[in-house]
């Protein structure tokens, strides 16, 4: 007797090369068996025509707790992450007070066991305040749980301070994650600086603020031999910069998300402030270098920058709505567009939200082996429907996807062999 049988689902796990119609079955909150099953279970769920993959990791997540639970807090990112079919994701350090000394860490690691419906990992700040000048103690918050560290939301704008950075970071194989952005060079932009912004008569920020801050942190890379991570990568010669590095041996990595390989500037004609992010969407053919890095594999992890705000801080014009939008639940619907409309396979764009971000945190996560964790996520790959940005789980709303039809919807949800979302419905 199992606890509970997934049966005749087409079962990918890229970790262990697995791509084949079977049955699964969970003892115990574990994978038990992937094949033919036979016995007799407590629960069963009929995946056919389904996908069953390893749950989902999003290493690239903003939750507003502590500081502006308004905009999201652990419990309603946790709810937004099991509907997209996400059971592990990392939270960055951007929250008030900073997750840059131990008393704010443990409080949100202790919040996390209160909600207990994910894996949910700290990336703790690299700098105090986020401020650039002072480097917090790593190897404590590393010791206490941070599974990295980025100053995310504000780059590591001193060079200085990123090669001292690096330089403590290699001593324990830490992972440094930048977002890149030159601020003298973006400031006061509120989007892709071109024709567009042109156009709408608003400041733009040019590709060369993310690429000449990746080009510094490369060369620090180089001779520092740390490991270094571009987030949210956007422009074309951005994955140029890395796929050179990569050739060269670097300890670079990179990661894309969705809205940047899925939309491009002109999704902010008429002043759509929830298509405003940073980095912002580029043109057509940064897009187009954004997939092509995702295929051929400079870009190994597809991640969201989940970036929940309150609709006070959008519905204020353009050029100071706050920058972000939320994407948990729609990361794996637009990830499958590089499948249905660009012809990456399944298994490659599955293994960039699954073991290819366990593998390079560490994590305990992102595979179906035998007497793993029974993390799961069952979609359909096929099935469409409209996003009603009302019906998220999100405590936010700052979609730019509202009224659009998708393609992909996630069905089930199991975290520890035990169903947490269904058809929709959350089962805390």
């Amino acid at each position: 007797m199992s606890d509970t049988v997934i049966r005749n689902g087409r079962i990918i796990d890229p970790a262990n090369g697995i791509d084949t119609l079977a049955d699964l079955w969970i003892d115990d909150g574990k994978v038990a068996g992937i094949g033919q099953f036979t016995g007799d279970a407590t629960h069963e769920i009929d995946a056919t025509g389904q996908i069953v993959c390893p749950g989902l990791i999003d290493m690239h997540v903003h939750l507003r707790e502590p500081g502006q639970e308004w905009k999201e807090d652990i419990e309603s990112g946790s709810h937004a992450a099991i509907a997209g079919g996400i059971t592990t994701f990392c939270c960055m350090p951007n929250t008030k007070p900073r997750l840059d000394h131990a008393g704010v860490l443990l409080q949100v690691i202790q919040r996390v066991r209160e909600v207990g419906l994910c894996n949910i990992h700290p990336i703790a700040a690299v700098t105090m305040n986020l401020e650039g000048t002072q480097l917090t103690e790593m190897r404590e918050l590393s010791r206490l749980g941070a599974v990295a560290f980025s100053d995310d939301g504000l780059p590591i704008w001193h060079a200085g301070i990123m090669r001292k950075a690096l330089e403590y970071a290699a001593s324990f194989d830490y992972l440094i994650i930048q977002h890149a952005e030159e601020l003298q060079l973006t400031e006061k932009g509120c989007m892709n600086e071109g024709w567009v912004s042109t156009q709408l008569g608003v400041a733009g920020m040019p590709n060369e603020g993310e690429d000449c801050m990746i080009a510094r942190d490369i060369m620090l890379t180089e001779k520092t031999g740390g490991r270094y991570h571009v987030a949210h990568i956007s422009t074309a010669g951005a994955v140029d910069l890395v796929r050179a590095a990569q050739k060269r041996g670097a300890r670079v990595s990179a990661e894309a998300a969705p809205h940047h390989f899925a939309m491009t500037e002109e999704a902010l004609l008429g002043y759509n402030v929830d298509a405003k992010m940073s980095p912002p969407l580029r043109t057509e053919a940064d897009r187009q270098a954004v997939i092509e890095g995702l295929r051929d594999g400079t870009i190994t992890i597809i991640a969201t920058d989940h970036a929940p705000h309150h609709e006070d801080d959008k519905r204020c014009g353009l050029s100071c709505a706050a920058f972000g939008i939320v994407g948990m639940e729609t990361m794996l619907p637009v990830a499958l567009e590089l499948v249905h409309q660009h012809g990456l396979p399944l298994a490659d764009v599955i293994a960039k939200m699954t073991c290819n971000p366990a593998t390079l945190l560490g994590l305990d996560a992102g595979t179906l082996t035998i007497g793993s964790n029974a993390d799961l996520c069952i979609f359909d790959s096929e099935q469409t429907w409209g996003l009603d940005k009302n019906s998220l789980f999100s405590k936010s709303r700052n979609t730019p996807w509202h009224g659009q039809t998708m393609t992909g919807r996630v069905t089930h949800t199991l975290k520890n062999g035990r169903t947490v979302f269904a058809h929709g419905v959350i089962h805390d």
